[in-house]
Parts: C-alpha cells; sequence; structure tokens
C-alpha cells in the first residue's frame, strides 16, 4: 500500500473520527503498540531509514495489519512524536506559583526530549503540534507566561524566546551526536581533534575557545549543558525585565 504525500495543512489530530472498517482488528495489535514500535525504531535508525514495511518486520506482521490502525506513514510519524511529547509532565503550577522556574524546567525537559530522540527535532515544524500532549505542554507554559501580565505579541515573543532557544539548541545537538556517531569515537577526542587541526588553521578559533572558557581537558557536554543553562537564565532575565516595564495596575 503506497502512502500518499503528506498534505503540510492537515493532521492525524484535526481529520474526521475514522469509519469503522470492515473485518477484525489484526490479533495482538494496537495503536499504541505500534506507536511504541515506530518510536523504538525511529530512535535506533531515524527518520531516513524508517519505513512501515520495516516497522511491521520487526512487530512480525503485515504492512496491511499496520494500516488497519494508521492510515498512513505520516500520520504515524506524527503520532510518535506526541507520544515522545508525552514524556514530559509538567509540574503543575498551583504546585508552586513561580513562572521562571516552570520555563525553566520546562525548557530543559523540551530540550532533553530532542536529545533522547533526535528524529523528533527533524519533524517539529514538518507536522502540526496539536496532538494531547503536545497542548498539555503549550497549556502549561502559556499559562505560566500568563501570571506576568504580558499579552499579545510580547507572550507570544516570551514563548519563542525561551522555546525556540531550546529547540535550536538542542537540534544543533543533535547533529553533532551524529557526526561523533559516524566518526565511531569519544566527542571529547571528536572535539579536541578538530579544535587543534581549526586552530592551525585560523589562530582565532584559540582565540573563541579560550574567552569561551573551553579547558580541553573537560567534557564538552558539560560545557554545552553550562551554555544552555546560562543561555537560558539569560532569556529568561530577559522576560523578567520586560514584566517590570510592564504600567503597573491600579
Amino acid at each position: 500500500m503506497a502512502d500518499k504525500p503528506h498534505d503540510p495543512t492537515l493532521s492525524v489530530w484535526l481529520s474526521p473520527p475514522e469509519k469503522k472498517r470492515r473485518g477484525a482488528a489484526p490479533s495482538g495489535l494496537s495503536r499504541e503498540r505500534i506507536i511504541e514500535a515506530a518510536v523504538a525504531l525511529l530512535d535506533a535508525e531515524g527518520v531516513t531509514a524508517f519505513s512501515m514495511r520495516k516497522l511491521a518486520a520487526g512487530l512480525s506482521v503485515t504492512p496491511m495489519s499496520v494500516y488497519w490502525y494508521v492510515d498512513n506513514k505520516d500520520a504515524l510519524l506524527e503520532l510518535a512524536l506526541d507520544a515522545v511529547i508525552g514524556e514530559i509532565r509538567p509540574q503543575p503550577l498551583e504546585d508552586h506559583g513561580d513562572w521562571h522556574r516552570h520555563l525553566y524546567v520546562l525548557a530543559h525537559e523540551y530540550r532533553r526530549c530532542y536529545l533522547n530522540h533526535p528524529w523528533a527535532a527533524e519533524l517539529s515544524g514538518r507536522y502540526l503540534a496539536v496532538g494531547p500532549n503536545a497542548m498539555l505542554f503549550s497549556s502549561s507554559a502559556v499559562h505560566a507566561l500568563t501570571r506576568t501580565g504580558l499579552t499579545g505579541d510580547q507572550l507570544g515573543g516570551a514563548l519563542a524566546l525561551v522555546f525556540q532557544y531550546a529547540y535550536a539548541f538542542a537540534l544543533v545537538e543533535t547533529q553533532w551526536n551524529r557526526r561523533v556517531k559516524l566518526a565511531g569515537t569519544d566527542e571529547d577526542v571528536l572535539y579536541r581533534q578538530m579544535l587543534g587541526l581549526l586552530s592551525q588553521a585560523d589562530p582565532r578559533h584559540q582565540e573563541f575557545e579560550e574567552l569561551l572558557g573551553y579547558d580541553r581537558e573537560k567534557s564538552i557536554e558539560a560545557a554545552r549543558n553550562r551554555q544552555f543553562d546560562q543561555g537560558l537564565e539569560m532569556a529568561l532575565a530577559g522576560i523578567e525585565a520586560t514584566v517590570d516595564r510592564l504600567p503597573k495596575q491600579d
């Protein structure tokens, strides 16, 4: 069964309710099991190598059995994307009432989700983030920021500042991690090798390294974590400064 070309205006979450399919459901299968297997296959092989035939083989069923539960590959990828977003479990804001801390934790979890599932970073934007887990995440972030008094473009800009930062940071990390995997070596070893060559080619790289406070004898992953955290805190500080300039309510 060939998949239809992806329609960017549609979403599996916006499709009309499916008509009851003829015949009995394939034994031993469920949509949940298929999504779980799809996530595992995507984690192992990535989006490019993913296929419905390969997924079906891993489940020891025919491809047609999978299509009994999902209409096409795009629908399944969208379901898998929302499933991994569901790994982010926002703490109820009412438990602490601190919007700064709430967004700080959400941004870290958002980044971690993409690092754990690099393929999800590739699919984000390709599919509409309107699944139940994505909406829970978005709602949690929006409700936290509404406590600041920000509205309209300022509210949207604050959300973009925090979460597009986290997404972009994670996307670059996933590409770097892929490069490390292809090199078949430790990332610290690869990083030091590359910096050594770059410094020979252009001494400015050595200067940049010193200005950024890198230590070639320490973990580059630890340095990335520190940089992400610092950038996030600066973004949140910028939001706080904007909030402080809002007209005071009488």
